[in-house]
C-alpha cells in the first residue's frame, strides 16, 4: 500500500499529480491528512479532479489551520498521540508499504517519523534541497535535513539535489532517484492547460506575492519592497496577492492606506486553478515564494525572487534573479526584465510519472 501523508495546501498541490498518475496505473493508495492547513485542501483536490477520501489525524472538532509557531508543538503532540494510540490500526492500514511525504513542512517530518514507526519505507518527494544555512529558510532547512535521515527513497528534482544528499552520506542508507523536476511542473501543466486570460485584468501586469516570515517580520525590508512595488504600479499595472495576515501587517506598518490609494489590483487568496490563470498571464513576477520560483522557472516568465537565500536552483541564471532582499538588485531586474524571458519548459519533464514508475517496480 502507498500512503501519502500531507497537511498543507502546497503539499496537496504537489502530490496531486502523483496521485493522478498512480490512479491512472491502477495502483492502490490512501491519503492521511494532518490538517496543518484546514482551509483550501478540499478545493485543491476538487481542482485536480481527485475525489479521494482523507483519513484525518485530528478530530473534526479540533481542526484549525496552524498559522503560528506557538501552535506547532501542541498540534504535533496531538498527531503523535493519535498515531501511538491507534498504532495497530495504522500499521495494518499501511501494510508495511511506502509512506510518501513532500517538501519541508512539519507534516513532512511527522509523516517520515510515522512511516518509520509503522515499519514502512519512507519516500521523500522534493528531497535534497539545501540553502546552505540552517536558519534560512527557518524551519524548512532543518526539517529537510531531519527527513533526509529518515527517508529510504529520495526523489530529487535534479542532479544538484542528489549530489547534496550524497555529500551527506544518504546514498549509503537510501535510494536516490532524480525525477528531472519537482512535481509542481506536472501540477502547473494540468492547471494551465485550460487557463485563459482574466477579463478583469490588464493585458500586461506584474504579479507580486510577498508572504514569507523572514521578509514580513522585517519591517524595514518589507516597507522598502512594498513602496518599490507601489512605484512600479505607476509604470506597469501590478496585481498583488494580499491575505488577511498581510493586511494586518500593512496596517501595522502604516502602508495600507497608501496601498489602497495606489493603482495596484489587490486580491485575497485564490484557489490554485484561479491563481494559475493570473500567473500565466503575468508579464513579470516578484515573489519570495520558493514554490512560485519553480513554477515561474518552468513557464520562463521573468521573475525576481526577493529573498536572501533560496534552496531551489530552478531558473537561476536563466529567467530567475535572486535579489538578496536588496531593492537595488530588484531595480536592476526591473530595468532589464525582458532579457530574462525564456521559453516554457512545461512539456520537458514528467516527475510524477518517474516517481510512480519507481513505486510500481518496488511493489
Amino acid at each position: 500500500m502507498i500512503t501519502f501523508v500531507a497537511g498543507t495546501t502546497a503539499e496537496f498541490i504537489k502530490i496531486a499529480p502523483v496521485i493522478r498518475e498512480l490512479r491512472r496505473r491502477g495502483m492502490d493508495f490512501q491519503v492521511w491528512a494532518t490538517d496543518q492547513h484546514v482551509d483550501g485542501v478540499t478545493e485543491v483536490l476538487e481542482d485536480f479532479d481527485l475525489r479521494v477520501p482523507l483519513a484525518h489525524f485530528v478530530p473534526s472538532t479540533s481542526r484549525r489551520t496552524i498559522s503560528r509557531m506557538s501552535q506547532v508543538l501542541p498540534w504535533f503532540f496531538d498527531l503523535a498521540r493519535t498515531l501511538w494510540h491507534f498504532r495497530r490500526e495504522f500499521r495494518a492500514r499501511a501494510a508495511r508499504g511506502v509512506v510518501l511525504v513532500h517538501g519541508d513542512t512539519f507534516t513532512t517530518v511527522f509523516g517520515a517519523i510515522a512511516g518509520r514507526m509503522l515499519g514502512c519505507r519512507v519516500g521523500h518527494i522534493e528531497a535534497g534541497l539545501r540553502s546552505g544555512s540552517l536558519v534560512s529558510p527557518f524551519p524548512e532547512e532543518i526539517n529537510r535535513r531531519l527527513v533526509a535521515r529518515l527517508a529510504t527513497d529520495n526523489f530529487c528534482p535534479t542532479a544538484v539535489e542528489a549530489a547534496n544528499l550524497r555529500r551527506e552520506g544518504a546514498d549509503k542508507r537510501s535510494q536516490i532517484v532524480v525525477t528531472g523536476a519537482n512535481t509542481v511542473v506536472d501540477a502547473l501543466r494540468f492547471a494551465s492547460a485550460p487557463a485563459v486570460a482574466r477579463a478583469d485584468l490588464p493585458r500586461d501586469y506584474a504579479l507580486v506575492t510577498l508572504h514569507r516570515f523572514e521578509l514580513v517580520q522585517n519591517r524595514v525590508a518589507y516597507t522598502d519592497i512594498v513602496r518599490r512595488v507601489m512605484r512600479l504600479s505607476v509604470q506597469l499595472p501590478v496585481v498583488m496577492m494580499i491575505g488577511q495576515s498581510d493586511r494586518a501587517l500593512l496596517e501595522q506598518y502604516g502602508l495600507m492606506t497608501a496601498l489602497e490609494e495606489s493603482p495596484i489590483f489587490t486580491f485575497d487568496k485564490m484557489r490554485y486553478l484561479e491563481f494559475i490563470r493570473v500567473l500565466v498571464g503575468a508579464t513579470l513576477v516578484i515573489t519570495d515564494s520558493g514554490g512560485l520560483q519553480e513554477e515561474c522557472a518552468a513557464l520562463g516568465v521573468p521573475t525576481a525572487v526577493h529573498r536572501t537565500h533560496t534552496e531551489r536552483r530552478d531558473g537561476l541564471g536563466e529567467n530567475i534573479v535572486l535579489t538578496g532582499m536588496d531593492v537595488k538588485a530588484l531595480d536592476d531586474f526591473l530595468a532589464h526584465f525582458e532579457d530574462y524571458r525564456r521559453p516554457s519548459q512545461l512539456d520537458t519533464f514528467h516527475p510524477a510519472a518517474a516517481i510512480a514508475e519507481v513505486l510500481e517496480r518496488g511493489r
